[in-house]
């Protein structure tokens, strides 16, 4: 067999892999939407729950979804492009930094549910901050932080060395250099690590049902310090363990479809902001 067939199975090979993997998950989301679309309505979205879960809506699993969100991110994204910056800027090659990047890198393949129970004992024991948003937020965004710092790392190595040199050839100071050169060319990559990181923190559920997560409460969280519902959990619980799981079905995929809509939204607004910078940086 010559090398031009060899090369036209490989691509055949790999063109059908995408396919079926394209194929799979465009099952998976009709059968959701499919399964979902019926309970679906404005009223689903802004009631509270009802008969222990098996009536009402899902407000209260919302608002403590977009609070989980929206301090985990706050948290994680300075912190971790900060890291980011001064371990490929700053830091000198060491044994210390090396030890570092490996500790990180370890971290990013820790189960999530180590995560949770590290932010049991550290945030809702020790710290007692007791089960509550700002404990699963915090141990959310422990979970997310070496994503962001590693994706950012990346995405600051890909700035070509000329371009920092060519500035500090002309007597701009090194963070200068990095707010004005390699910040703004790097943006692309690191929104893309903030992308995936968001989608994860929207669906994750073991760090929360430790943390902070409640089951069944037909209420608004009074503050950060409050126990709070949330989708992912709420999904779980429901399939699991719920009182009647065949008869809470609808609100299952409902409570599903409700998820799949948020975790595409915010990733395609952050898709968008990125494609905004890109164009901004090619002009």
């Amino acid at each position: 067999m010559d090398s031009r067939t060899t090369e036209k199975i490989a691509f055949g090979f790999l063109r059908a892999c995408m396919w079926v993997v394209v194929a799979f998950v465009a099952v998976l989301i009709l059968y959701i939407v499919f399964q979902g679309y019926n309970i679906m309505s404005w009223d689903f979205l802004t009631e509270m729950p009802k008969n222990r879960m098996t009536e009402g809506g899902i407000y209260p699993a919302l608002v403590g979804t977009a609070y989980l969100v929206g301090i985990s991110m706050a948290v994680a994204i300075p912190l971790g492009v900060l890291s980011a910056i001064y371990l490929n800027e700053y830091a000198k090659e060491s044994r210390s930094k090396w030890i570092i990047e490996m500790a990180i890198n370890n971290l990013a393949g820790t189960p999530s549910v180590v995560f949770g129970l590290f932010g049991l004992a550290l945030f809702v024991k020790f710290l007692a901050f007791k089960p509550s948003i700002i404990s699963a937020s915090l141990t959310l965004s422990l979970l997310i932080l070496p994503v962001v710092i590693r994706a950012s790392k990346e995405a600051l190595i890909t700035v070509p060395l000329a371009h920092r040199e060519a500035s500090l050839a002309l007597g701009v100071t090194k963070w200068k250099t990095i707010r004005s050169i390699v910040l703004p060319e790097a943006l692309p990559g690191i929104v893309t690590g903030i992308i995936l990181s968001i989608g994860r923190v929207a669906g994750e559920t073991a760090p929360i049902m430790f943390t902070g997560a409640a089951y069944f409460l037909p209420r608004l969280p009074e503050s950060v310090f409050s126990q709070f519902m949330a989708l992912p959990y709420h999904l779980y619980i429901l399939a699991t363990s719920g009182l009647n799981p065949m008869e809470t079905r609808p609100i299952q995929y409902g409570t599903g479809l409700v998820l799949l809509i948020l975790v595409l939204l915010i990733n395609s607004i952050a898709i968008i902001i990125r494609k905004h910078y890109r164009k901004k940086l090619n002009r």
